[in-house]
């Protein structure tokens, strides 16, 4: 069975830090592009980073850049996102999801405002205090 489970996620303090998870079974996340994308009740889901299969690209939704970091670990089938000085509007259930990343183009920002991925995950919830 193919599936992505997060984990990580929690009540913080302003200004605190969470690692949020992304654990893949059921295949290898060598040749796929990996995205995090959150929702808050009431709005649209945003893509809010990716990965490139190799790690070697990432790519970070204005609202995050700075205190937000992608990376995975392929050998343990893992991918990370580190979320620092998080803030209120942080507060939202994360999900990541996986596609096959084309072998003839790669853009981050493709990925991460119209990529269409094949699996995601259940989401966690991320809970930021004021």
């Amino acid at each position: 069975q193919l599936q992505l489970v997060e984990s990580g996620g929690g009540l913080v303090q302003r200004g605190g830090s969470l690692r949020l998870s992304c654990a893949a079974s059921g295949f290898t996340l060598d040749d796929y592009v990996i995205g995090w994308f959150r929702q808050a009740p009431g709005k649209e889901r945003e893509g809010v980073s990716v990965i490139s299969s190799s790690g070697g690209s990432s790519n970070y939704a204005d609202s995050v850049k700075g205190r937000f970091t992608v990376s995975r670990d392929n050998a343990k089938n893992m991918v990370y996102l580190q979320m620092d000085s998080l803030k209120p509007e942080d507060t939202a259930v994360y999900f990541c999801a996986a596609v096959r990343q084309s072998a003839t183009y790669y853009s981050g920002d493709y990925y991460r405002l119209k990529g269409q991925y094949d699996y995601w995950g259940q989401g966690t919830q991320v809970t930021v205090s004021s």
